[in-house]
């Protein structure tokens, strides 16, 4: 019995520490390991920064679910100041917070809230779901929770302005409700936009600068929904209530989702009714496994194959001046009985006891794209190059805003994120982008490697250069702008 009751005392000190401390990240330089070979000298690794030390970027990282205790916040919440991403997104939960008519306890949204704020990470709360408290409460889940019932919309009424004024001096960034459009709410848009207007005037009245994200559109495609939710929102002259208009999207191949009848098409539909409104991709990413339910499943995803996949949407959307979440920082499991399920999409691994086990190599890989893509990295207005060799290719031209040092993102899109590390020698050719001493950087493992000069040359306002690209984003940036060791 004495030996038992010392093991258990071992057991429940490394839970204790294993919940409260990321202590299995690598911070090495070689802390992701891939068999790529490129003909190249390597000179350093990018040095990754905590969340104290950057400013302000436009990437969030989902902290999703907590809500419904699919997730456990201790598991994971050392991860994130040293993952280096700004903003998270997050429900509310109001049936977890009101469990008595009238009584509000935030003391578990206070925690996640408060840390949050200490380590200089934004909080982008969203409001919904509805509460079984009331009749006509609506649910906590996606299928029919929206409010039915006066006693029921009035009691969401008093939660919204109970929440804003407890979180005003905290939370700066609002959600209303996630995928009302989704075939499982069964809502038409203009009672989501009523749902929206009356929502983001209460939010308004008590907080005037709070920045909203209306909608939070499942679908990417549906131009008709979206069009008549933003007919009742302009009739009634509230455009001015929303910073942004969020959707979610999902596609095995990346680069699908921006096609013309899908976010540009919502782009289009948008700049009918203003010109200030702004986009945001709140919800985005690829498994790390085979998943047999929700996006992207039944198919025999890697974490090689994840990375890819999350970098590329990452910087598709940055580079089309689109502000990107990464969805999700942990494996979600949705205890659902014998029903329950692993969503592998998290950027930690986790089990279905939501322990969190380690980072996976996309942590990395969006660890080191937070190092870089902050907000003193804008989209380049001048930028255009060409390719003289076939082959699909995305290629992003940016620059730091206070010394113009240019930097190019740039990978193979042709087809879903492979396991393959076999590069193309590619020559491309830059304008109006100007480089003394480039190098190549791999955002996946973050090495640098110098780019020799008979691998680039100058010509005019800009360059050309004959370097190895793959299916996984690479940079070409000034040597001296990197902070690497």
């Amino acid at each position: 019995m004495k030996y038992l009751k010392h093991c258990l005392l071992i057991l429940t000190a490394f839970t204790t520490l294993h919940s409260v401390s990321a202590q299995f990240i690598d911070t090495t330089v070689d802390r992701v390991k891939t068999p790529i070979q490129v003909n190249m000298s390597q000179i350093g690794t990018l040095n990754t920064r905590s969340t104290k030390e950057i400013k302000s970027s436009n990437i969030t990282v989902g902290c999703e679910t907590l809500d419904r205790g699919f997730t456990i916040w201790d598991n994971y919440k050392a991860y994130l100041p040293p993952l280096g991403v700004k903003t998270i997104r997050l429900q509310a939960g109001w049936a977890k917070i009101e469990k008595s008519k009238g009584i509000y306890d935030w003391s578990w949204l206070d925690k996640v809230i408060d840390y949050a704020v200490e380590n200089s990470i934004n909080p982008w709360l969203e409001l919904s779901y509805g509460n079984p408290l009331y009749k006509g409460g609506g649910g906590t889940s996606l299928l029919n929770s929206l409010m039915s019932s006066k006693e029921g919309w009035d009691a969401w009424d008093r939660w919204v302005k109970a929440t804003v004024e407890h979180y005003k001096n905290r939370v700066h960034e609002w959600e209303i409700w996630n995928e009302p459009d989704h075939p499982m709410q069964n809502n038409s848009p203009e009672i989501i936009a009523k749902l929206n207007i009356r929502t983001a005037e209460i939010i308004k009245k008590i907080q005037p600068n709070a920045k909203i994200a209306g909608l939070t559109f499942a679908s990417n495609n549906d131009t008709t929904y979206l069009n008549r939710f933003l007919k009742v929102i302009a009739s009634q002259g509230k455009l001015g209530l929303f910073t942004w208009l969020s959707y979610h999207a999902y596609s095995f191949r990346p680069e699908d989702v921006y096609a013309n009848n899908r976010v540009m098409a919502l782009q289009r539909v948008i700049k009918k009714y203003s010109h200030t409104l702004q986009l945001r991709q709140g919800e985005s990413g690829a498994p790390s496994t085979y998943i047999p339910g929700f996006a992207l499943d039944k198919y025999y995803w890697t974490e090689y194959a994840q990375a890819k996949w999350d970098m590329r949407r990452l910087l598709g959307d940055i580079g089309r001046g689109i502000g990107s979440s990464v969805f999700t920082i942990i494996d979600i499991y949705y205890d659902w009985g014998k029903n329950g399920i692993l969503n592998t999409k998290g950027l930690i691994q986790s089990d279905t006891s939501m322990m969190a086990v380690r980072p996976k190599i996309a942590y990395y890989a969006i660890q080191n794209i937070a190092s870089i893509f902050d907000d003193n990295i804008e989209i380049n207005p001048d930028f255009s190059y060409s390719v003289t060799q076939g082959g699909s290719m995305s290629v992003f031209g940016f620059r730091n805003k206070e010394n113009h040092s240019p930097l190019i993102a740039l990978w193979l899109d042709k087809n879903v994120p492979t396991n393959s590390f076999k590069t193309t020698i590619k020559k491309i050719t830059i304008k109006n982008c100007y480089f003394s001493e480039p190098v190549w950087v791999d955002l996946m493992t973050g090495k640098v490697w110098k780019i020799s000069k008979s691998q680039w040359s100058r010509n005019g306002n800009g360059c050309t250069f004959n370097i190895p690209v793959y299916d996984s984003p690479i940079l070409i940036a000034e040597k001296s702008v990197l902070n690497t060791n």
